[in-house]
């Protein structure tokens, strides 16, 4: 071997390690570099700040809240012409670099001092992928730096389709939209796959100032910079010159739209899921968002709840109908009134009304408990307590009454009478076991056993709840579970929910159930009875109509509907209507459960100890008790016949048959 042939070998040994050393170095750099940066792949789960998602409880979106892609192009079907037209745009050699295009820099740099403006950016949409995901928009050197790392790594953990995929369903378009799908509805309502060539090219526009660019803002300057976009098109040969002539001279044919999910489909229901969300989640997670809660609400049910609110409320009052799980305290249907466009007042949450004769549940309940039984003689005729007389609806009065008949025909100086007997303590405590009067204390006043003391649509629901769950009381919740940003349980009602407490014992339940089932055959409820269905219910109507209530059981469901005015004047119908209306929401989905009987009426082994009574009386003067003497007069509607003259028929209270 000759010298000079050593010498090369030497020189080729020596490239060869060098090439090594610095191939090892790189490497270690590089994964140095990987070490300290996210995993590109998160890019699939990526949620902007403050995003929450709402999902009904079969999955569908109810809405879509914050900065959210609210519609996104699916692998594989982002529209080609699309594609060509951002590339062109933002990135014409997209498919030739490595994440960061040195020549775009070297390009841009050239024409901005040529121009003495800055008229073209570096970023590509690799990097503009990493800034959006990944980073803050912050205009530093350390951050460029970091997303020039990053468009390194992602350029290797991901593939160009999947990086442009991921970047038009994620970059931000203006007027609320969030990727290409967003803007095709915002601005065309269209979905990608049907716009048009000058369509593309001025969505394709919007990326470097998208307020600026946006055309319901700007459109002379939105027209502008679309021509940009088909003259860059037709230079990467992506259209003809006579394609990207006539799609300048095109008008811009904006058909606006809302962004899709921006509005609720069940408005009433999520304001009363944002209201709730803080006792669950921290103010941080809420901050951090990227949250789905799949929520309890039926979509279905709520659109025919919906409807029957606006069809049957009668005259222009307004309505309110909520509907609960007994056995999980899920509520299904929330209606807080006819129109959320018209007024967000949610009058299933937050208006406080008299709950009429629906109030005498606790009243009937604390004597079942004490040890009066539906069988057991009372005497229904006028009669005053402390300076209050309550009157029965026309005048008229029955005489010795079953307790059962009693309630079947909503006498209103029998539940007084039942006040009475147990005492203020008794009915209060019963109340507040199903979950009334423990926000606003109830006062000891003898209108309280027919419903002096205003409650809303959701408490008194969740109160009868608990009767046909056999007297465990459930607190409502709209929530079945929620997970965070990167699919993770938060929080689960099954393992974090509430259990459910024991309120009244169950053959007390059980007896107010068979009670109320007579309510609906027979009595003051009927216009609410579904044919071969049990049903346990009670009708209220509060003095001068002013509140029309029907609250109503199934096994498996617990529904109440109110209707009335705002401003409080009289309606001029009655709990018939109410009644009616149930039966019109029910009929509409009773298809979804099985014909279940409630439990049979309990033998009772309770005796009745008349209470100790004090010489105290309770007052009876101050104005709302002057002003609710006769609060809860039942007015029967066209549905409901009034009550039979003399003592009620079924002395020996076999179950009679329903209609």
């Amino acid at each position: 071997m000759t010298r000079k042939t050593r010498h090369w070998i030497l020189i080729a040994g020596t490239a060869v390690a060098l090439g090594c050393v610095t191939a090892l170095a790189e490497r270690s750099l590089t994964q140095a570099l990987d070490s300290v940066l996210p995993d590109a792949r998160r890019i699939a789960n990526f949620n902007r700040p403050g995003t929450i998602t709402l999902l009904s409880s079969d999955g569908q979106v109810i809405q879509k809240l914050g900065p959210v892609t609210r519609e996104k192009v699916e692998q594989d079907k982002m529209p080609h012409l699309v594609e060509q037209a951002f590339v062109a745009a933002e990135d014409r050699r997209f498919y030739n670099h490595n994440g960061v295009d040195i020549w775009g820099i070297s390009r841009a740099l050239l024409t901005n001092l040529r121009q003495g403006s800055v008229r073209e950016g570096a970023s590509t949409i690799t990097q503009q992928l990493a800034r959006t995901v990944f980073l803050s928009q912050e205009r530093t050197l350390p951050r460029k730096l970091k997303e020039a790392a990053l468009a390194y790594k992602l350029e290797r953990q991901l593939s160009k389709d999947q990086i442009l995929e991921q970047y038009l369903n994620y970059v931000y378009l203006g007027s609320g939209a969030y990727g290409v799908a967003d803007a095709a509805w915002v601005y065309f309502s269209k979905s990608p796959d049907q716009l048009t060539l000058p369509e593309a090219a001025l969505i394709a526009g919007m990326p470097p100032a998208p307020s600026v660019y946006s055309p319901l803002v700007n459109p002379d300057l939105a027209r502008k910079r679309r021509s940009i976009v088909l003259e860059r098109m037709q230079q990467a040969g992506f259209i003809t010159a006579k394609e990207a002539e006539k799609a300048r001279k095109s008008p811009l044919n904006l058909k606006p739209a809302i962004p899709k999910f921006f509005n609720s489909t069940a408005p009433f229901f999520t304001s009363w899921v944002a209201q709730q969300l803080p006792n669950l989640l921290t103010p941080e997670q809420l901050e951090v968002g990227g949250l789905k809660i799949h929520t309890s609400l039926n979509l279905a049910w709520q659109k025919e709840a919906q409807q029957v609110v606006r069809k049957y409320a009668p005259g222009n009052t307004e309505g309110s109908i909520v509907s609960i799980e007994p056995n999980t305290g899920l509520v299904r249907v929330m209606v807080g009134g006819k129109d959320f466009n018209t007024s967000q007042f949610n009058r299933a949450t937050q208006a406080l009304r008299s709950p009429g004769s629906t109030f005498k549940l606790f009243p009937y309940a604390a004597a079942i408990n004490a040890g009066i039984k539906p069988e057991d003689k009372v005497v229904d005729a006028p009669r005053c307590w402390n300076g209050y007389c309550p009157k029965n609806f026309g005048g008229k009065y029955l005489g010795s009454v079953a307790l059962a008949d009693a309630l079947r025909y909503s006498l209103n100086t029998v539940a007084v009478q039942l006040l009475d007997k147990v005492g203020f303590d008794a009915v209060i405590n019963m109340a507040n076991n199903l979950g009334i009067g423990t926000k606003r204390p109830l006062g000891k006043f003898y209108p309280l056993a027919i419903g002096a003391y205003e409650q809303t649509v959701l408490d008194m629901t969740a109160a009868y709840a608990a009767v046909a769950n056999r007297g465990i009381y459930i607190k409502p919740t709209p929530f079945e579970e929620i997970k965070g940003p990167n699919g993770e349980m938060i929080w689960n009602r099954r393992i974090e929910g509430d259990k459910g407490r024991r309120a009244l014992d169950s053959d007390v339940a059980d007896t107010m159930n068979w009670m109320l089932q007579r309510v609906v055959s027979g009595g003051t409820g009927a216009a609410a009875s579904l044919k071969g269905r049990p049903v346990a219910g009670k009708t209220g109507t509060s003095e001068g109509a002013r509140d029309l209530w029907f609250i109503g059981s199934i096994p498996q469901l617990t529904t109440a509907v109110w209707f009335g005015y705002d401003n409080n004047k009289p309606t001029y119908g009655g709990s018939g209507d109410a009644a009616w209306a149930w039966k019109q929401f029910m009929s509409k989905i009773e298809g979804n459960f099985e014909v279940q009987p409630f439990p049979p009426k309990p033998i009772l082994n309770r005796n009745f100890k008349p209470r100790k009574k004090t010489n105290s009386k309770p007052k009876n003067n101050n104005e709302d008790d002057k002003k609710n003497q006769d609060q809860t007069q039942e007015t029967p509607s066209r549905y409901i016949p009034p009550p039979p003259p003399g003592p009620p028929l079924n002395e020996n209270f076999e179950p009679i048959p329903m209609r």
